[in-house]
This record gives structure tokens, C-alpha cells and sequence, in this order.
């Protein structure tokens, strides 16, 4: 989740650029950098590792400064965090920043070396102003430069580019990641999202997916990418206020972030999925087929909502790659000296990479030779440098301290990485690996439709919102679901709830329930919905209150359709993605009427880095 500032006017720039990545620090970055070309007309770059004071300091011992530039903080994706791989990169006359992924960065880089390209960082950013000054030497023209490179590209990006003998211009593009543009009556401004240009000016142009931009000192030109038809946008006035514009007008980060799950998931397996072969690859996983077939047992262990994670993971792993897997809580995996030998992979799941005890746990099956792996979404972070190979999920960062962004595209790199070894092994058919990758594609557009229609949630939530207790009960790869939709209540509306596997309703929490105990069911279409149906007719047997989240339609044995919300069908292994998405919601909305303090609930932290 980088930050981009561009800035061309008559004003000094330097200033305006990092006030620019101050104001989007909010985002989460580990290095920072900015070009600009100066009174002589030499492109000068500062880079540096770590916080923004360290690019201040470096600026204030050799300044720069200059009326045209770029900078950017960047969240690490391809390369860990140093400043080799901080943006800006350059080529020739051409520095360029880039926030995204781009999926075919490999071939386009082999190219480049046999060309002669030499390669400086683990980036895919030096790639693309690789092959943009490539494609300037052979054509001669900057302009058509531009278009070839970015009809190369596969992936998402915002670019924004400065060439030291073009000074009087920036050229910026996007492509399923966000770039704006500022106008005020002397200078135009580039930015990722809105915070960094407010106190410079609130007339604002949204550039759209495949979108170029030329801009000067005295206009600017956006043409489609495709066929330079001239493009001629609304320019919007934002009214947000410089809160409000952190998290782009939610109220919460946490919203915020609830919100950006279907751009996540995608982000987390575009890299990692042939689109067009149906395939999976795991190019720092570090797990050969040879291996694979050597492992005997899987032992999954994480923490609080990765935990439950984990738990859906065993049944796609068990159903996929018929491998025996054992799911464990970090803080108690070391205390019962695990059996952990060569034929064990010992798979940790992090959203930070840094929590102890999953941290330890990990140092155990190193210990004891078994094959250690990691799933974290910070790339550098002690997890991911201590496992012998990382899955990363790409969430970008995750302010609100109860997880959710985190937590399915943490689904989403299990359900790829059992799809993976399952291709790998031969334990699933190529037409069952080719439907699993297109089920996970249509994933996002079935995300984006249930965000988009709950009107529902929200009156559950005023309905539900006084009341003390609640219960939540589903079956198979959903009851890990009913957990983490618990969890969720629990964290940021101090509601006692407690998640169940609805078979062992009978064995105690039946007792429970009364007229003043909503119970939340989660339902899938398959062998398990009649036993859900069966414990539904217990709970009203007993005057509780049946809330239902139902796969397919409503149905008249669940109860009222208004207590009814219907979750489009998805596989097995999937489907607990689509349900996570309104129990997120419900727990955010009941949270916002009770006025707690939803992205920071009491007693709890985001990273929990001690035992």
C-alpha cells in the first residue's frame, strides 16, 4: 500500500513532496525516496531504508531541490525492505515510481538482461523503467515509450515517471491501483490518495484504469492507453476534512479495510496465478515436488484470527492433497514438545511476522528439522526471514487492530497453496485444479456484490445492538467462520460471544439459549444444510433468535427472510471468504452504535511481539 507524490509547477518542490508522503504515512511503509530534476537540469535521487525522518536527514545533509519531481514510500512486495529497493528507480534519463504488482515481471526482465540489462534491486519497479528506456532507444519518441511499456505490463500499477531531458513534464498511468490528480491555478499534483495534496488544493481529477496522463507547467492531456482517444474527466472538489481524507471517507480504518478486501485478494494471488494456464506458482516458497511427496503430516500453527485461518486451511489441505493436517495455537505448540522430524512441514501464519509465540513456534521446527514455511504479509519481517520459504498475501497495511483484510487473503494463500501442491503431486486432475483457479477468480466480483448490499447487516446490527450474548454455529470449512465472527464481536463491541461447531450444540450450549440469545447460523447448500436446519429447529424450539447467513436463497425453514442474509454460492474451500464479509460488518456496525473505539479496541495491539 506505497505512497506516491508527484509535483510541476513554479514553486520549489521538495517540500510540497515530502509534506506529500507525510501526509500518507498513515498507508504503512518501510522505505522512502524522491527524484527531482534540479536548476541544472540533473536528476537527483535520495533513498532510504526506514521512516521518512531518515530521507529528512539524508535531504538535509545533501538538499535537492527543483519544480519537477516524484516521491514514494514504499510497502515492500517484490524484495525486502533496504534502500536499494526503495523507489524511485532509475534508468538513463528516467526515474520512475510504482505502486502495484506486476505479474509478468519475470519474462520482462529475462529479456532485458539478454539485452544487457544489469539489474541493481529484487524489484519489479526497476523492470518497468528497465523497459521504458528500453523502448525510448528504440523508438526514439518518449511518448510512444510510455504507451509500448505499459501495453507490456500484466498486473496493476500507478506509475508516474520524470526524464531529466524532458523537465517540463511528468507522465503518469494506472491500472487497478489508485492515482489522482490535483489541479490549482499554478502547478498540477500526482498522488496515490487524496491526504497528500489537500493543503495544496481540493480539485481533483480520478484517473481510470488504463488512463495515461501528460502533464506541463502550462496544461495536461489523458488519453486511453489503448487508443490515445483524448479523455476529458470531471474535476471533482473534495470537501473531506485531513481525517477524513486518511481513510478516504470512511469513518474508520477499519471500514476502510473491509472494503478493500476483493482489491486484496486479488493482489495476493495475481502474482502467483497463470490467468492463463490456470495455474499456480510459488516462487519463494521454496517447496519442490520432491519434497512434498515426502511430507507424511502438516502441523499449521498461528494466533488469534490466523489461527482460524488455519483451521479452514485443514480441510482444503486434508480435501485437496488428502496430506493429515494439525492445527495448533502457538502459545501452546512449544509446551507439549511437538514430534517434528523431516517428514513434518511446519506451516506459520502471521499478519505482521513478528508475533512471539508463532515466532517461536517456527525456531521449534527449525530446531528439529522439520520443513519450516511461513504465510506474513510483511515482507522482511522476522517470520519471513527466519522460515526456510514465504507465501506472502499482499494485504498491504492493516491499521484497524481487529484483522480483516488479513485474515482472508490469508484464506486466499492457503486455498492456493493446497491448490499448488495439489497440481504439484498429482493428487488433484488438471480439470480440478483449472476450476479451482477459476473459482478463485470470480471470488473478488462475488465480494464486491455482498459489499455492496448491507443495508441488512445494518439493521440487524441496531436491532442486536443492546444485547449481551451472542452465539454463532456452523459446520465444516464455516465453523472456523462462526469462530472468527465471535472474535470479531468480541474485540471492538465488548459483546460476549462465543462461535460453536453447531454439532455439539447439544452437548452444553443448548443451555444457553433463551429469548434473549440471538444465535447466528451460517449455511451452506450441501450434505451438512439439513444438520443446520436441524439445530435451527432446536434454537427456535427454545425462543432463541435465528440470524442466518444462507448460500444460494432464502428459505422459508431458516425463518423470515428479514433475518435472512444470502451469501452468492462459491466452493467449499472458498465460501468462508464470502461469509467473513458480513459477520466483519455486523461486528463493525453493532461496535459503531455501542461507541466504542472500533480501530482500537481496549487492551488489545495490532502486533503482540512478547510472550
Amino acid at each position: 500500500m506505497c505512497g506516491i507524490v508527484g509535483y510541476i509547477g513554479p514553486e520549489q518542490g521538495r517540500e510540497i513532496l515530502m509534506n506529500g508522503l507525510a501526509r500518507l504515512e498513515y498507508r504503512g511503509y518501510d522505505s522512502a525516496g524522491i527524484a527531482m530534476v534540479d536548476g541544472q537540469g540533473l536528476l537527483q535521487i535520495v533513498r532510504c531504508e526506514g521512516k521518512l525522518s531518515g530521507l529528512v536527514s539524508k535531504l538535509a545533509a545533501n538538499p535537492i531541490d527543483g519544480t519537477v519531481g516524484v516521491a514514494h514510500t514504499r510497502w515492500a512486495t517484490h524484495g525486502r525492505p533496504s534502500e536499494q529497493n526503495a523507489h524511485p528507480h532509475r534508468c538513463g534519463p528516467l526515474a520512475l515510481v510504482h505502486n502495484g504488482i506486476i505479474e509478468n515481471y519475470a519474462s520482462l526482465k529475462e529479456v532485458l538482461q539478454k539485452e544487457g540489462h544489469t539489474f541493481v534491486s529484487q524489484t519489479d519497479t526497476e523492470v518497468i523503467v528497465a523497459l521504458l528506456e528500453s523502448e525510448r532507444r528504440k523508438t526514439g519518441e518518449y511518448k510512444q515509450a510510455v504507451r509500448n511499456t505499459l501495453k507490456k505490463l500484466k498486473g496493476s500499477y500507478a506509475v508516474v515517471i520524470v526524464n531529466e531531458e524532458e523537465p517540463d513534464m511528468l507522465i503518469a498511468a494506472r491500472n487497478e491501483s489508485p492515482l489522482i490528480m490535483g489541479i490549482s491555478e499554478s502547478a498540477f499534483f500526482l498522488a496515490s490518495d487524496v491526504p497528500a495534496i489537500l493543503p495544496y488544493t481540493r480539485q481533483v481529477v480520478y484517473l481510470n484504469d488504463e488512463e495515461i496522463v501528460f502533464l506541463s507547467r502550462q496544461g495536461y492531456c489523458i488519453e486511453s492507453l489503448a487508443d490515445g482517444e483524448k479523455k476529458n474527466p470531471a474535476v471533482r472538489q473534495v470537501n473531506w476534512n485531513p481525517i477524513m481524507a486518511e481513510k478516504a471517507g470512511y469513518k474508520h480504518f477499519m471500514l476502510k479495510e473491509i472494503y478493500e478486501q476483493p482489491r486484496a485478494v486479488i493482489d495476493t494471488f495475481r502474482s502467483v496465478v497463470d490467468l492463463d494456464r490456470r495455474s499456480v506458482a510459488f516462487p519463494e516458497l521454496n517447496l519442490d515436488k520432491a519434497v512434498l511427496e515426502r511430507i507424511e503430516r502438516v502441523f499449521i500453527v498461528a494466533c488469534g484470527t490466523s489461527y482460524h485461518a488455519g483451521l479452514v486451511a485443514k480441510y482444503m489441505l486434508e480435501g485437496l492433497c488428502r496430506v493429515p493436517v494439525e492445527v495448533d495455537l502457538a502459545s501452546e505448540f512449544r509446551s507439549r514438545d511437538p514430534i517434528l522430524n523431516e517428514r513434518v512441514l511446519l506451516l506459520v501464519i502471521s499478519q505482521s511476522g513478528e508475533t512471539a509465540d508463532t515466532r517461536a513456534a517456527l525456531k521449534e521446527g527449525l530446531d528439529k528439522g522439520a520443513h519450516c514455511r511461513a504465510i506474513v504479509n510483511v515482507v522482511g519481517s522476522s517470520i519471513a526471514r527466519m522460515a526456510q520459504g514465504v507465501i506472502y498475501t499482499h494485504a498491504g497495511p492493516e491499521i484497524g487492530v481487529a484483522s480483516t483484510k488479513a485474515f482472508t487473503t490469508q484464506l486466499v494463500a492457503l486455498y492456493l497453496f493446497a491448490v499448488h501442491w495439489a497440481a504439484q503431486t498429482g493428487k488433484a486432475s488438471r480439470e480440478t485444479i483449472e476450476r479451482c483457479v477459476q473459482d478463485l477468480i470470480e471470488l473478488p466480483g462475488k465480494m464486491e456484490k455482498i459489499l455492496a448490499n448491507t443495508g441488512k447487516i445494518e439493521a440487524w446490527a441496531r436491532k442486536f445492538k443492546d444485547f449481551k450474548d451472542f452465539l454463532y454455529l456452523a459446520r465444516g470449512t464455516l465453523y472456523p467462520i462462526a469462530l472468527e465472527g465471535a472474535l470479531k464481536l468480541k474485540e471492538i463491541s465488548y459483546i460476549h460471544a462465543e462461535g460453536y461447531a453447531a454439532g455439539e450444540m447439544k452437548h452444553g450450549p443448548i443451555a444457553l439459549i433463551d429469548a434473549e440469545m440471538p444465535v447466528m447460523v451460517l449455511l451452506r447448500q450441501g450434505p451438512l444444510f439439513e444438520k443446520m436446519i436441524s439445530n435451527i429447529q432446536e434454537v427456535r424450539a427454545r425462543d432463541g433468535l435465528i440470524l442466518a447467513l444462507i448460500e444460494g436463497e432464502p428459505s422459508q425453514i431458516v425463518g423470515e427472510e428479514q433475518n435472512q442474509f444470502v451469501i452468492l454460492p462459491s466452493s467449499e474451500w472458498l465460501s468462508p471468504v464470502l461469509f467473513s464479509l458480513p459477520l466483519q460488518l455486523l461486528a463493525y456496525h453493532v461496535a459503531v452504535l455501542r461507541g466504542t473505539d472500533v480501530d482500537q479496541p481496549r487492551n488489545l495491539a495490532k502486533s503482540v511481539t512478547v510472550e
